[in-house]
C-alpha cells in the first residue's frame, strides 16, 4: 500500500482486523437470524399455501397485473416526460434576469414543492372533475416539475464561474452560454439527482389506485382483497414489490449508462467554449459595417 493511500486513515493491526471479522460475522448472523424469523412467521401465518397462491396461475389475473403494470409505465412515462420540460421551464424562469419572470416562477416552485402530491392528485381529480390518468399525471408532473427546477437551476449555478465569464467574453448571448457551455457540463452532476427525482415519480405512480386509476398496485389490490383465495395479501406484496425494486434498478442503471456514455463521448471530454480563429466571427455578433 503506497503512502498517499495511507495518509488519510491509520493501517488496522492484527487486533483490530479480528474485531472487525467479528463484527462482519455477528452482523451476518444476525441478518441470517431475522431472515430465518421472517420465514417462520410466514410458513406458520400459511402464506406459502397453494390456495393463496393460486390466482396467479390464472390468465385473467395474469392479465390484470399486465395491464396494471402497463398502466403504470404509461403514467409514469407520461410524468417524467412533463416533469423534466416544466423543470426546464421554471429552472430557466428562476434563471431569468427579468424580475417578475423570476419571482413568479419561484412561487410556482415553491408552492408546489411545498404541497402533498397526494393533495394535488385529489384536487385535480375531485374539484376540477379530471379523469383519473390525467390527474395522476398532472400532481406528479407539478411535484416533480418544481423539484427538478431546483436541481437544474442548482447544477447550472454549480458551474465554474470562469466557464460563464469566457463564454460572455467571447461574445455568446446567455441562451448560448447556458445551452452550449453551462448545460453539457451541469448534466453531469445533475443527472443521479434526476435519475432519484424519477425514481421517486416511479413509486409515487401507486397513488393512483386511490382515484381508481388501474395501475399496478391497484390490480395487486384487487387480487389481495378477494375472499375467494383466502384474502392473499403477503403474496401479492412478494409479487408486487420485487417487480417495483426492479423497475426501479432497471431506471437507475440507464442512468450509469448515460453517464457512461457521456463520459466517453470526445464531445463532453472538454466541454466549453473553443478559441475563436483570428478573422472569423462569433455566435451572435454581427460583421462590422465599414
Amino acid at each position: 500500500m503506497t503512502h498517499s493511500a495511507t495518509a488519510l486513515y491509520d493501517i488496522p493491526g492484527p487486533v483490530t482486523r479480528r474485531r472487525h471479522r467479528l463484527y462482519g460475522i455477528a452482523a451476518t448472523v444476525l441478518i441470517l437470524a431475522a431472515l430465518g424469523w421472517l420465514l417462520y412467521l410466514l410458513f406458520d401465518t400459511d402464506q406459502f399455501t397453494a390456495a393463496k397462491w393460486s390466482p396467479f396461475t390464472y390468465k385473467g389475473i395474469q392479465e390484470l397485473l399486465l395491464r396494471g403494470l402497463g398502466n403504470t409505465l404509461k403514467a409514469f412515462a407520461y410524468a417524467a416526460v412533463l416533469s423534466l420540460a416544466l423543470g426546464a421551464v421554471l429552472a430557466v424562469g428562476r434563471l431569468s434576469e427579468h424580475r417578475p419572470v423570476r419571482w413568479l416562477s419561484t412561487l410556482l416552485v415553491e408552492f408546489f414543492r411545498a404541497m402533498p402530491v397526494l393533495v394535488m392528485i385529489f384536487f385535480i381529480f375531485v374539484a376540477l372533475k379530471v379523469q383519473p390518468l390525467p390527474a395522476l399525471v398532472a400532481g406528479l408532473t407539478l411535484y416533480n416539475g418544481s423539484v427538478l427546477a431546483e436541481v437544474f437551476r442548482t447544477g447550472i449555478n454549480s458551474v465554474e464561474r470562469g466557464q460563464r465569464e469566457a463564454a460572455y467574453a467571447l461574445g455568446l448571448r446567455k441562451t448560448q452560454v447556458t445551452t452550449y457551455v453551462l448545460a453539457p457540463q451541469a448534466v453531469r452532476a445533475m443527472m443521479p439527482t434526476i435519475i432519484s427525482q424519477l425514481v421517486v415519480a416511479l413509486k409515487d405512480t401507486s397513488l393512483g389506485f386511490l382515484i381508481t386509476y388501474e395501475e399496478f398496485l391497484h390490480a395487486g389490490k384487487l387480487i389481495a382483497s378477494n375472499l375467494d383465495y383466502d384474502l392473499p395479501f403477503i403474496p401479492v406484496v412478494m409479487v408486487i414489490s420485487p417487480i417495483y425494486i426492479g423497475m426501479c434498478m432497471l431506471l437507475s442503471w440507464f442512468a450509469n449508462w448515460v453517464g457512461g456514455r457521456q463520459r466517453r463521448n470526445p464531445k463532453t471530454e472538454a466541454v466549453g467554449v473553443a478559441p475563436a480563429e483570428p478573422g472569423t466571427l462569433l455566435p451572435g455578433r454581427q460583421e462590422p459595417r465599414v
